[in-house]
């Protein structure tokens, strides 16, 4: 039985970056016989982020600016609210305002950033003792990632996480304006005959097939620029900002230069 609206005992308010990522690789491994997709990917967060503010309320509620988002649709934010709330058994009423810098449905992982971010900011604003590893799993499959952030091999469904050294690059990312959904692309990747899903990103055709706009604008960007996460979002590292800079600057489309940052917990 949960206890009504209890009062927290952390910090009054907290706000955190939820930063993004990009799969500087992505290898399907194969599909699972409940659906899932065994992955194998080279994920590295960036400075690139959203801004979640947090604070005890007399009811939950989420206010969004930015990038507007799909309506009728749960946000994470109050996905892994809920499942923080269903672990420790009792209400944890929060004021949440999300101000959303990453483009959805772009594989640059800000859904499931926002539901770290909020699980974080409940472990804080109510000082819980709760694990959080295993509610982000069951949350989403990044959402174990950032939990951290950094850089960290994914393996498995998204829940196995090893850190790696972070290589200082600097990104030059462009976005169609497209939002993909993450299911329709691994459904058109069941698709697929074995020789088609290859590259360093093995969604990228399975993208295309979604919506051929992906390849359009793939042929558009030239050679080099590689897919994150499921789309439609591209990418190119370079050493230097100057560089990721001037790979944008002609660019008719949303664009932005960030740099890879380290682990935050």
């Amino acid at each position: 039985m949960r206890s009504p609206k209890p009062a927290a005992v952390g910090a009054s308010s907290i706000a955190l970056p939820a930063r993004a990522k990009v799969n500087l690789d992505l290898e399907v491994v194969r599909r699972l016989p409940d659906g899932m997709h065994e992955l194998r990917t080279w994920m590295q967060a960036i400075e690139l982020h959203d801004l979640l503010t947090a604070e005890p309320a007399e009811q939950t509620s989420l206010t969004t600016t930015g990038f507007a988002l799909a309506a009728g649709v749960t946000n994470t934010v109050l996905s892994a609210h809920n499942a923080v709330e269903a672990a420790v058994e009792r209400e944890l009423p929060t004021s949440y305002r999300l101000h959303k810098r990453i483009p959805p449905g772009s594989g640059l992982g800000g859904a499931s950033s926002d539901a770290a971010a909020a699980m974080r900011a409940l472990a804080t604003l109510y000082r819980l003792d709760v694990d959080l590893k295993p509610l982000a799993a069951r949350v989403g499959a990044d959402v174990s990632f950032f939990l951290r952030g950094g850089a960290a091999l994914i393996e498995g469904v998204g829940d196995r996480v090893t850190p790696i050294e972070v290589e200082r690059s600097w990104f030059a990312i462009a976005w169609p304006g497209i939002e993909l959904s993450t299911a329709a692309v691994y459904e058109a990747w069941d698709q697929l005959d074995p020789w088609q899903a290859t590259g360093p990103n093995q969604l990228r055709v399975a993208a295309g097939r979604v919506d051929e706009r992906v390849d359009r604008f793939a042929e558009h960007l030239g050679a080099g620029w590689r897919m994150t996460g499921s789309g439609s979002a591209f990418f190119l590292a370079y050493p230097d900002r100057e560089s990721a800079e001037d790979a944008v600057r002609k660019l008719d489309c949303w664009t932005t230069v960030t740099c890879s940052v380290g682990a935050w917990a």
